[in-house]
């Protein structure tokens, strides 16, 4: 579980490309300092992490981005969101606070205490959070100068049975869901998803995940800046909770690939 692997990393694609996948909950990977201020017991945390993790969802997009006739940027957190997680605000408009799930987690999924209740988050925001914004910031801003756009497609799964702390656990839990921002989520984009992953099932919005992630620097400001969020149930591709993928994640692939064609252009 402890690792001495960079915090996260940017995976160049073809120049002209304007997109990101952006793959910010697929590890495993805790720091051993970082460990040492977690109250779970090994195979407690163990437990917690086939819950919380986005499984498999870094060999989604990598399989996606071979598919893509222009390669997509891929843009991956390569530590748990249990050591901060990258695509929380971090300030009082993050909703999640209220289940001690803010930048840096207090409470488990089922809400056990996860940390001392008087951890302070700033180091761990300073030493993670901080820089992993500037980098995504920054492979942003390098789409747009290089393409005058910038197109992020956000990489998440959900666990097919809601969880204690979703704030949001009793709404439709579709296929494909498609989170969804009023400002950076144009219908264009909208729609190819729904083309894109149509076949796959039933597709949802903003339920029971909702919302999608654009750095706070273009954050309501700036229209070259698309975004969406694809979160899939992780029934129609991998064994629950935290086993191994199957079949279904191959034609998960060709319909991310799909997207990424369609909105390359």
């Amino acid at each position: 579980m402890t690792s001495a692997a960079p915090s996260f990393e940017l995976l160049p694609g073809a120049g002209e490309s304007p997109v990101i996948l952006h793959v910010p909950h697929s590890s495993r990977e805790i720091p051993a300092d970082v460990r040492d201020g977690i109250l779970l017991g090994d195979a407690e945390l163990e437990r917690e992490l086939d819950h919380i993790v986005d499984a498999h969802t870094a060999e989604l997009a990598a399989a996606a981005t071979r598919l893509s006739g222009v390669a997509p940027w891929r843009f991956v957190n390569r530590l748990s969101r249990l050591v901060v997680d990258p695509e929380r605000f971090p300030d009082e408009r993050e909703e999640m606070l209220a289940v001690g799930m803010g930048v840096v987690y207090t409470r488990t999924t089922h809400g056990a205490p996860l940390r001392s209740a008087d951890t302070d988050p700033e180091p761990l925001v300073a030493r993670y959070f901080e820089p992993y914004a500037r980098a995504m910031t920054d492979a942003v801003a390098g789409r747009l100068a290089a393409t005058g756009r910038a197109v992020v497609i956000d990489v998440h799964s959900y666990p097919t049975a809601a969880l204690p702390y979703e704030l949001h656990g009793a709404g439709p839990r579709p296929p494909v869901c498609l989170g969804t921002d009023p400002f950076h989520t144009p219908e264009g984009l909208l729609g190819a998803a729904r083309e894109a992953f149509g076949g796959l099932g039933e597709i949802g919005l903003d339920s029971p995940f909702g919302g999608t992630y654009v750095p706070l620097e273009f954050y309501g400001l700036d229209p070259r800046v698309s975004a969406l969020m694809v979160e899939i149930r992780r029934d129609t591709y991998m064994s629950e909770p935290g086993g191994p993928a199957g079949p279904g994640l191959g034609r998960l692939a060709q319909a991310l690939a799909d997207l990424v064609g369609a909105v390359s252009g």
